[in-house]
């Protein structure tokens, strides 16, 4: 038999969830079993991808002993095109960064295109439009003929920019434009070829559906061969004729998964419903639940079916037996039920993949199963910017386009590959490198140092006996440089790669140490040099921030896998992958609208009218697409459809497949009824046993509520009066602060936080009051002087322009509030304290009360008026009374003459003065039923204080919480969590401090 002989030419199917891979060698040794070697030696496989390639292979491989067929993914048919005269194409990054060079000259001239950071982005998508239209045979006389006069201006502007996209490239750069368009072009040389001289040997399509132009004419061409075929994968053999004739027509049934069989066939001249099995050993793993998927995606206009065809199906209890559905209230548990699932599968011997498009959902999975020492085969690998020399890689180029935060700067040092690099003298570096990095980090925290300079580096290394010094400077000197100018990318790139092997080496000057090492490492190097390849590409000088953004573009679409570590018989999947079948057990997960089918990706440049003029994939296509993956998917022997019932934002809604599907089950009387509810059953005990597995066992029990009782001798003797409050309200604070001296530390980034806008906002009343002489009684120029004030401070007392901004607005809306106000305290007194210290010493019980009051006043009569600044609500009248005792403390210390540049006087007044729009002025009675108000405080404070005289009183953890929700700095030392405000406190000896 020679090979023309072999079979008759055209289309074959194989049933969704068969091994795929083992269904296409049975087929050919149905069909060679008697050929001569040679016929398996001169054959041809042409597969959807490298990883179906791949897998071929190794079956081949298992034997037995024959020759081995030639076998090419769609993406590689060079080896095809010998002797063709095809042109080269320029690679990917070629094209962006000439397409981004574009892009960044028209924002000059049309600024509300793109903001600049977005360029590199936008190149990317036009290179991917541009490889859609050159994949469907298409290019820039396309674009002509689509009349953009019916549309709106920036889509007249996209379409135009797509055409100079194109001219641009044809006089920049005479390569091909991108991968696709060279495929495209081998392809049509392959149709000339083979309808002259036909291939030697059979050539077989096997795997793909014809999704993509060049594709689907590869497989018109290769049909018609004398040795050719076409083997598809998921054919759905249980659509009958008139379910295959109601796909017909320009726009029905393109979101149907058969649809793009239903259009190869058809482009063949031969109906859908022939098309023949490729082989009688090979069949589904469960016939009777593809008959009932096949059913419930029958296409729209015949739905009907699902009454009339209903008393055929096989028993529904059957056809689900093996179907296990999981609604989970949230991704978390969604992610815990399936990681449970692998884990079981992995005991029973089972090979299993999960298969979802949701990629925050797989990387849950896959953190879970960590706890089994579990590593799943994940096709689509990690990003390479999320490992760690991608990450490095990022934080360096962050740090050559300006001063780095402390955040990032602790990040850059405390990173993995940081110092990692060997001592010349035969030590470690990475140990003493981490412990200066932790000396620092403390040091900085300490003193509030949100964005660290090579001065105070050094500062740093002139501590602790000198120490650091050495490593401080070298850290010094990686800051101490201005961001370099604008320069070409080769320079940028070379100075970039300079800086990050040095931080990899360390302060010691050692080699780069593991940064190139590992899988991560070596795409890290290649990509680093791909870059390198392509920087000519873009001859204009670029920024260090410009390049920042170019790297984060470049490292986040290469993905990174270590094919030495994973589990064997544990794989995620896209929803590509599904196309191989042959696992035991498939999990569909991320089942929502939105994620499976996924939403259609934005496309700035065409709107849909336009992409159907050009003839480009519309989104019923892609959805068409999905959907056939699903079928395939949920084919499997045994499956389990998962969903989260709500996401981080809102509730979410069941893919229209799995819709279907229960619509389909609940419609069919009692037995489907049933067959449903006991496919949620077996989803519900599956949630159960996450649910128990995510609640750790108590293993002891809860804290209870904390009130320490140190011995009296170590109590604190003196606080300020702000911290009276905290005494009332919270004593443990008290406790921890002053006597275990725990203090809280500053952020690595200041947020803008409520204490850190007063203080600012002291600072600028200060400062305002200070230049009165020049405002008085002129409210516009009390308004500039307060407008000068806010500017000056606020910048001073936070390096975040959005929270200086923020911080001003605030203010200068009550601008008019406070001057009025200040207008009238100015004419009953003059200021003559402000932000000044004092204290009170008291015998009886021996204690010292400080404070350092916002402002006194003294009033034209002699008396005084204590005034405190507010930047949120003042404190009601009964809050005062009961707790807030700063204003009436203060005044008690001014009439005793605690201040030492003021004599002893009455008070007249006590107020709160508001600086936010949160609330007004508010006056504190100076006297209350015949009490005066700062007697009766001290009198409280010397009752409060000799209260913690007795060795029984303990500090009491929120003793006097003023809400539910009363946030301390000591809360998580206290448990809080463990015990609730309803609890009583349990008081406990402690020993004494040391």
């Amino acid at each position: 038999m020679t090979p023309e002989q072999s079979f008759p030419p055209g289309l074959f199917g194989v049933p969704p969830g068969a091994d795929f891979a083992t269904a296409v060698i049975a087929g050919l040794e149905e069909r060679y079993a008697d050929a001569s070697p040679e016929v398996w030696g001169s054959m041809t496989l042409i597969v959807n991808a490298g990883r179906m390639a791949r897998l071929l292979r190794s079956r081949f491989d298992a034997g037995p002993p024959r020759l081995v067929p030639r076998i090419l993914a769609v993406s590689e048919l060079d080896p095809l095109a010998r002797g063709v005269d095809v042109p080269s194409s320029m690679p990917r990054l070629t094209l962006v960064l000439h397409l981004a060079q574009l892009l960044d000259a028209l924002t000059d001239s049309q600024q509300d295109l793109a903001p600049k950071p977005a360029i590199f982005d936008l190149a990317h998508s036009l290179a991917d439009l541009i490889d859609e239209l050159e994949g469907e045979g298409h290019g820039a006389d396309t674009l002509d003929q689509i009349d953009v006069d019916r549309f709106a201006r920036h889509w007249q502007r996209g379409r135009a920019i797509v055409r100079a996209a194109y001219d641009y490239i044809a006089v920049t750069d005479p390569r091909l434009p991108g991968g696709e368009a060279r495929r495209r072009r081998i392809v049509d040389a392959l149709v000339m070829r083979w309808a002259e001289t036909p291939p030697k040997g059979p050539v077989i399509v096997a795997g793909s559906t014809g999704s993509r132009g060049a594709t689907r004419q590869l497989m018109r061409t290769v049909a018609a061969l004398p040795g050719g075929a076409i083997v598809l994968p998921g054919f759905d053999f249980d659509m009958p004729d008139t379910q295959w004739r109601a796909l017909d027509g320009e726009a029905n049934g393109e979101d149907h998964p058969q649809y793009r069989y239903h259009i190869l066939a058809r482009s063949l001249e031969q109906e859908p419903w022939r098309i023949r099995p490729w082989t009688t050993q090979s069949r589904a793993p469960d016939p009777a639940r593809n008959r009932l998927l096949s059913l419930a995606l029958c296409p729209a206009p015949v739905t009907d079916r699902w009454r009339t065809a209903a008393p055929d199906l096989p028993p529904l209890e059957q056809a689900t037996a093996n179907i296990a559905l999981l609604a989970a209230p949230s991704p978390r548990l969604e992610a815990a039920a399936i990681a449970l699932r692998l884990r079981r599968a992995v005991a029973d011997g089972q090979r299993a993949a999960l298969i979802t498009p949701d990629r925050d959902l797989s990387r849950q999975v896959a953190a879970m199963l960590e706890r089994w020492q579990i590593e799943p085969d994940d096709s689509a690998g990690t990003p390479l910017q999320q490992t760690p020399p991608g990450r490095l890689l990022r934080l360096t180029a962050r740090m050559m386009a300006g001063p780095l935060p402390l955040p990032d700067l602790i990040s850059l040092l405390k990173h993995p590959l940081a110092a990692t690099g060997a001592d010349p003298a035969g030590g470690d570096g990475r140990g003493p490198h981490l412990l200066a990095t932790r000396e620092l980090e403390m040091h900085l925290r300490h003193h509030a140092v949100s964005a660290p300079d090579a001065e105070r580096l050094r500062a740093f290394g002139a501590t602790r006996d000198g120490r650091f010094a050495a490593w401080a400077d070298w850290v010094a000197t990686l800051l101490d440089h201005a961001p370099p100018a604008p320069r070409p990318l080769q320079e940028m790139l070379a100075q970039h790669l300079e800086l990050t092997e040095h931080i990899a080496g360390g302060s010691t000057g050692a080699a780069p140490g593991t940064l190139w090492d590992e899988p991560a490492g070596l795409a890290a190097r290649d990509a680093m040099r791909a870059l390198e390849g392509a920087s000519r590409a873009l001859d204009t000088p670029i920024e260090p921030r410009r390049y920042a953004d170019l790297l984060h573009t470049h490292l986040s679409r290469i993905p990174v896998t270590d094919p030495r570590r994973p589990h064997p018989d544990v794989m995620i999947w896209g929803t590509l992958e599904a196309r191989a079948g042959g696992v035991d057990l498939a999990i569909l997960a991320g089942l929502n609208d939105g994620t499976w089918p996924d939403l259609p990706p934005p496309d700035p440049w065409l709107n849909r009218a336009m992409r159907r003029e050009a003839g480009l994939l519309l989104p019923e296509r892609r959805i068409g697409l999905a959907a056939h993956d699903f079928q395939q998917a949920i084919a499997a022997s045994q499956v389990l459809l998962s969903r989260a019932v709500r996401d981080a934002e809102a509730e979410t809604v069941p893919s229209r497949w799995l819709n279907r599907l229960t619509t389909l089950l609940t419609g069919l009387g009692p037995s489907g009824a049933a067959a449903f509810r006991a496919m949620e059953e077996r989803g519900r005990v599956l949630l159960d046993q996450a649910l128990a597995l995510e609640t750790p066992p108590q293993l002891v029990p809860p804290a209870r509520r904390p009130a320490p009782r140190p011995p009296v001798a170590v109590r604190p003797r003196a606080l300020f009066v702000t911290r009276i409050t905290t005494l009332i309200r919270d004593p443990y604070a008290i406790y921890s602060q002053y006597i275990l001296n725990l203090r809280k530390l500053a952020p690595l980034l200041p947020t803008g936080d409520s204490r850190e806008r007063g203080i600012a906002l002291h600072e600028v009343m200060e400062a305002f009051l200070t230049s009165a002489d020049t405002w008085r009684d002129n409210p516009p120029r009390a308004r500039t002087a307060l407008d000068a004030a806010a500017r000056k401070h606020l910048a001073r007392l936070s390096a975040d322009p959005a929270i200086q901004t923020l911080w001003h607005a605030r203010l200068m809306s009550v601008a008019d509030r406070i001057i009025t106000g200040e207008m009238d305290r100015l004419a009953r007194g003059t200021p003559v304290l402000v932000e000044g210290q004092g204290s009170l010493r008291l015998e009886t019980p021996a204690f010292t009360l400080s404070a350092k009051p916002d402002r006194i006043d003294r009033c034209h009569d002699g008396t005084y008026a204590i005034h405190d600044y507010k930047s949120g609500a003042p404190p009601t009248a009964k809050q005062v009374r009961a707790f807030d005792k700063q204003l009436t403390l203060e005044a008690a210390m001014a009439e005793r003459g605690a201040f030492d540049a003021l004599p002893p006087a009455p008070v007249s007044a006590m107020g709160y003065i508001a600086l936010g729009a949160s609330g007004a002025d508010r006056a504190i009675p100076v006297e209350e039923d015949g009490t005066r108000t700062p007697e009766d405080a001290l009198a409280g404070l010397r009752q409060l204080i000799a209260s913690y005289d007795d060795p029984a009183r303990g500090y009491t953890a929120q003793r006097a919480a003023e809400r539910m929700r009363f946030a301390g700095d000591y809360d998580h030392l206290s448990r809080l969590g463990e015990w609730d405000l309803t609890q009583p406190a349990t008081p406990e000896d402690v020993g004494p401090m040391r």
